[in-house]
C-alpha cells in the first residue's frame, strides 16, 4: 500500500481535545472547544506555573522548493521526546492557503510524524487567519472612507503604505486601481494586495502577549503619510478599538494533537522570507506554562527564520532558545552542490561532499549566537548508505552532534536519537547573544547580518531605501529590529547562488517600517510579498470524496 500525509492522518487514531488537554494540564474551563479535536486556550485560566520550559529550536539548512521536512522533523522531536517520558509541547505556525493550493503543501508535518486533525488545520481551522484578513481589509476601507468623507487627516492618496491581502497566491492583485466610477464610489488611487501571512496585523498578533498589548500594537501601525509627509497611524483614525474586537478570539492559542497524542499549539502563521516567520509568542509561553520542554519551528533556513527568532521573537519575550537543531536532507545538500532538481534522486555522494558547505554556514550561524547546535539528517527512500555517511562522516570530523532520523515513517521512534542528542544538550547551559543591539544603527545591523548570518562581503541601499532611511531617523524609528524579505533559496538575495556564495553584497530596496510589530522590513532582491500560483498548482489534485472527506492534501 502507497502510504501519503493524508491517508495516513485519516487512519490515525485522534483523541478528543480534552483528553490532550488533561494530559497538558488544562482545565477545563479554560479550553474553548472548536467540535471535538480543535479547541482555543483561555490563557488568563490556567494555573500559574511554578516555571517556564525550555525551548527548543527547530530550524534547517537553505532548502529546496520541495521543502525538507522541518515541521515532520519537530512534530517527530516532539513525539520522541514524549517516548522517553518528558514533559513536552510542540508549538508550530498555522498554514497559510497560499502554499497549501500552491506547490509547498501545508505546514502539518508529514508521514507519521505530523498533526491532527490534518484536513482542518491545512485549510480553515478555527478561522485566525481570516479573522487577520478581515481586519486588514477592514483597516483598508476605514482609510478610503475616510478620504472620501472628507479626509480630515489630510491625508495623501499617494502616500497611502496599507495594502489589503487575501490568503491565497494570486499575482493579479499584486497592484490595483479602487475608487473607480465616479464620486460616489469613492477616491480613485492606486493600491495593491499583499498575502494575510505578510501582513502586518498577522505580525502583531504574533509578537502580543495580551489584549491590551494587542489594542496598543494595533494603535502605532502607520498607515501613510499626510499632505505633509507626516505619518498618520491607526491611532489617528480611532479604529484600533474596532481592529482589536474583530481579534480577540483569534489571539487565543489553538490546542491540537499529534499522531502519539502530544499537545500541539498551532497560532499564527507569517511567512520567513517576507515577515518574521515564527508563532505566535503568546503560543511558545502558553507552551512553556504547560511542559518542561517547547519543541517549534522557525521558517526556512537559519539564515531567515531563526534570525528573526533570535532577533525579533525571543527578545520581545524575553528568552532565548535552549537547543537549536538544523535540519538537513541528502537532496538538499546535492541540489547545493550543483545538481538540477529533476536529479536529485540519483545517487551523487560528490554533489554531496560539494553542497556541505551550506549547512556548515547554517552550523556557524547557529554558533554565532553562542549555542551549539544539533544536526537531524531527514532520511528519505532515496538516500544512499554511501551519501549518507559523506554527511556523517564530515559532521564528526566537525564535532557536530548529528542524529539520523526516519520520523517520517516511524514517528517519534524514529527520532529517539535526536532526542537523546537533544536532552543533553538542554542539560548544557548555552552563551546565547544577540549579533546586534536595537539601539545600533540601521545600517550597522544590516551589516551584522548580511556578514555574520549570510556570510557576504556588505550591504548597499538603494536611492529609495537611503531616503526612507532618512524618514526613519527623523521620527526616532530607527532603533528597531531588522526583519529581512529575503529569498529562502539562497543565503544572498539571488535564488540561483547555491551553496556558500562569498563577496557578494545585499542591496536593500525598501525599508518599511511596522510600528506595530516593532519591526523594520528590509526588502532584498526580487522577493514578493503577494506570491504567485506554479504553473501546475497543488488545488489541482485536490477534491472532496463521496464522503465528504479531503482528498489531495499533503
Amino acid at each position: 500500500m502507497s502510504f501519503t500525509d493524508l491517508s495516513i492522518a485519516k487512519e490515525a487514531t485522534i483523541k478528543p481535545i480534552e483528553k490532550i488537554a488533561e494530559s497538558a494540564g488544562i482545565s477545563r474551563d479554560a479550553l474553548e472547544l472548536y467540535g471535538n479535536y480543535k479547541a482555543k486556550i483561555n490563557v488568563d485560566l490556567l494555573e500559574p506555573a511554578a516555571k517556564l520550559g525550555q525551548v527548543v529550536l527547530v530550524t534547517a539548512l537553505s532548502p529546496t522548493p520541495a521543502g525538507e521536512g522541518k515541521s515532520t522533523v519537530t512534530v517527530g522531536l516532539a513525539d520522541a521526546l514524549k517516548q522517553l517520558k518528558e514533559s513536552v509541547v510542540v508549538a508550530l505556525r498555522e498554514p497559510s492557503l497560499g502554499p497549501v493550493m500552491g506547490v509547498k503543501g501545508g505546514a502539518t508535518g508529514g508521514g507519521f510524524a505530523q498533526v491532527l486533525p490534518m484536513e482542518d488545520i491545512n485549510l480553515h481551522f478555527t478561522g485566525d487567519i481570516h479573522a487577520i484578513t478581515t481586519a486588514n481589509n477592514a483597516l483598508a476601507a476605514f482609510i478610503d472612507n475616510h478620504l472620501h468623507q472628507g479626509n480630515k487627516l489630510h491625508i495623501d492618496p499617494r502616500r497611502i503604505t496599507w495594502k489589503r491581502v487575501l490568503d491565497m497566491n494570486d499575482r493579479a492583485l499584486r497592484q490595483v486601481t479602487v475608487g473607480l466610477g465616479g464620486p460616489a464610489q469613492g477616491v480613485p488611487r492606486e493600491d495593491g494586495f499583499d498575502i494575510t501571512v505578510a501582513s502586518e496585523i498577522m505580525a502583531v498578533l504574533c509578537l502580543a502577549d495580551s489584549l491590551e498589548d494587542l489594542k496598543e500594537r494595533l494603535a502605532q501601525m502607520v498607515i501613510g503619510y499626510t499632505y505633509d509627509k507626516e505619518p498618520v497611524t491607526v491611532r489617528n483614525l480611532g479604529v484600533e478599538g474596532a481592529l482589536t474586537l474583530l481579534l480577540k478570539d483569534a489571539l487565543k492559542p489553538n490546542l491540537v494533537q499529534t499522531i502519539e497524542g502530544t499537545p500541539a499549539i498551532i497560532h499564527g502563521g507569517p511567512f520567513a522570507n517576507i515577515a518574521h516567520g515564527c508563532n505566535s509568542l503568546m503560543a511558545t509561553q502558553t507552551a512553556r506554562r504547560l511542559a518542561d520542554i517547547v519543541v517549534t519551528e522557525a521558517g526556512f533556513g537559519a539564515d531567515l527564520g531563526a534570525e528573526k527568532f533570535m532577533h525579533i521573537k525571543s527578545r520581545k519575550g524575553n528568552f532565548h532558545p535552549d537547543a537549536v537543531v538544523i535540519v538537513a536532507t541528502v537532496r538538499a545538500l546535492k541540489m547545493h552542490g550543483g545538481v538540477a532538481k529533476d536529479s536529485l534522486k540519483e545517487s551523487n555522494h560528490d554533489a554531496v561532499r560539494r553542497g556541505i558547505v551550506n549547512l556548515a554556514k547554517h552550523v556557524e550561524t547557529i554558533r554565532e549566537f553562542g549555542i551549539e547546535p544539533v544536526i537531524a539528517l531527514n532520511r528519505f527512500v532515496t538516500d544512499t548508505e554511501e551519501e549518507l555517511a559523506e554527511v556523517i562522516g564530515w559532521a564528526e570530523a566537525e564535532e557536530i552532534e548529528l542524529a539520523l532520523t526516519n520520523v517520517w515513517e516511524q514517528g517519534g521512534e524514529g527520532g529517539l536519537e535526536l532526542a537523546k542528542i537533544v536532552k543533553r544538550q538542554l542539560a548544557t547551559p548555552n552563551q546565547f547573544a544577540h549579533l546586534y543591539d536595537e539601539q545600533d544603527s540601521v545600517e550597522e545591523k544590516l551589516r551584522a547580518i548580511v556578514q555574520k548570518v549570510y556570510g557576504g562581503a556588505d550591504v548597499q541601499l538603494s536611492d529609495k531605501a537611503q531616503k526612507q532611511l532618512v524618514e526613519l531617523k527623523k521620527y526616532g524609528w530607527d532603533a528597531l529590529p531588522i526583519c529581512m524579505a529575503k529569498t529562502q533559496y539562497s543565503l544572498s538575495d539571488q535564488p540561483k547562488l547555491l551553496g556558500r556564495p562569498e563577496g557578494f553584497t545585499i542591496t536593500i530596496r525598501e525599508i518599511i517600517p511596522k510600528l506595530g510589530a516593532g519591526f523594520l522590513v528590509c526588502l532584498t532582491g526580487d522577493i514578493m510579498t503577494m506570491p504567485g500560483l506554479p504553473k501546475q498548482p497543488a488545488a489541482l489534485n485536490m477534491d472532496v470524496g463521496e464522503d465528504g472527506e479531503a482528498v489531495g492534501l499533503f
